[in-house]
């Protein structure tokens, strides 16, 4: 089968979980005989670019910015997504047969695309649906409820859904908020995050320990998205609570929203604990899992969706045990302290979270044997070939 792969992020110009996903999920389907295409914008061109990686034809078309730029301007050029794509690519995907297409949300500018693509081809497409936007936008006050922003995004998100014969949500409890919510009238099904962990005892360590004069301390990770849906202050608390203890320090690397608050909040605090870096590439990110001692993860206490964030994978691949908050009711708390594999909290339990901390600092087999039931929890649940 020929299988159209739409995202608004892939490698090798992205650091992002999702893009990481979507390309392992390509190889996978090219190993299983298929013929994945990937359809993606780029900002840095002016004309459309083929390529191939690793054996995946990938389509970049050109597209404004809609990573690291202000709100609006991501809504304008994130608006565009469907009409440049086909603008770029349409002649090519009228010329080619298409069996099937997959595309993932976050973005929700997409539905157009897709429909585009089944009118032409008479095929089936399912949505991997990661993010309830603009949902989120409204648990954080960030746009106000019922207003015309609201409305903007509702208007692009019902497209994205009706263009979809099958709708994969990340957990249990997201599909069944989702049924809820509308009623029985989407095809859904859990389809967890996925990883491909092939080689990954050939990656080399990372120089970090030395560089940073870490090599007798216990490092807490953070590796990823650093914005409100995460609220990163859950986690700059917990750094600021262990700061009395000399051998622990807390490595946060990513790009976002709150990157200049978790910066602010370090140097008011005087936190020698706490180091931040920018984005880095796949493989030095790979590199940097093989030398950290703990992975951290956080999400905003007032979400009313329940994200099964994609670090996860990464922690779990490298034998890393798992601390982090969530909103009330998410089961990745479940899944995740239901396996032992580390210590989830609700959001604002801040002594909770402090403790466990201060326990995983304090006993290595302990981290050991939460790290060695993460990686069973991935083998059981999130392998790459069980996505596809």
């Amino acid at each position: 089968m020929r299988i159209a792969l739409i995202c608004d992020d892939y490698l090798p110009d992205s650091t992002r979980v999702s893009a990481k996903m979507m390309h392992e999920l390509a190889c996978e389907l090219l190993e299983k005989g298929h013929e994945p295409i990937v359809i993606c914008p780029c900002n840095k061109i002016q004309t459309l670019e083929i390529l191939n990686l690793d054996g995946v034809v990938v389509y970049k078309f050109p597209n404004g910015a809609i990573k690291n730029v202000s709100k609006i301007s991501r809504a304008i050029n994130e608006s565009m997504l469907s009409f440049n794509a086909w603008r770029f690519i349409g002649k090519y995907i009228r010329e080619t047969k298409i069996d099937g297409v997959v595309y993932y949300s976050p973005s929700i500018f997409f539905g157009k695309l897709a429909n585009k693509i089944k009118e032409n081809w008479h095929c089936k497409s399912y949505l991997i649906l990661r993010d309830s936007f603009p949902q989120w936008l409204v648990d954080q006050g960030i746009i106000k409820e019922g207003g015309l922003a609201e409305r903007y995004f509702r208007y692009f998100e019902q497209i994205n859904y009706d263009a979809a014969d099958y709708i994969g949500l990340m957990s249990d409890r997201n599909k069944d908020i989702f049924i809820n919510k509308y009623q029985n009238k989407y095809k859904v099904q859990t389809l967890f995050n996925w990883a491909d962990f092939k080689g990954i005892d050939n990656i080399p360590s990372a120089t970090l320990r030395s560089k940073l004069a870490l090599q007798n301390k216990v490092i807490f990770f953070y590796g990823g998205n650093i914005g409100h849906a995460q609220d990163m202050m859950n986690l700059m608390r917990l750094v600021r609570s262990a700061s009395y203890r000399d051998d622990v320090h807390f490595l946060l690397i990513g790009q976002g929203d709150e990157v200049s608050l978790v910066k602010q909040f370090i140097i008011d605090n005087s936190l020698k604990n706490c180091t931040y870096l920018p984005s880095i590439t796949q493989s030095e990110f790979k590199s940097v899992l093989k030398i950290v001692d703990v992975g951290l993860f956080s999400l905003a206490k007032n979400h009313t969706v329940h994200n099964f964030p994609g670090k996860l994978l990464g922690y779990m691949a490298n034998k890393l045990p798992i601390l982090g908050s969530v909103n009330a009711s998410n089961d990745v708390m479940e899944i995740i302290n239901g396996a032992k594999a580390g210590f989830v909290f609700v959001n604002g339990n801040d002594e909770a979270l402090l403790n466990a901390a201060i326990n995983l600092a304090d006993d290595t087999q302990l981290r050991k044997n939460l790290g060695c039931n993460a990686y069973s929890l991935l083998q059981k649940k999130i392998l790459c070939g069980n996505g596809c």
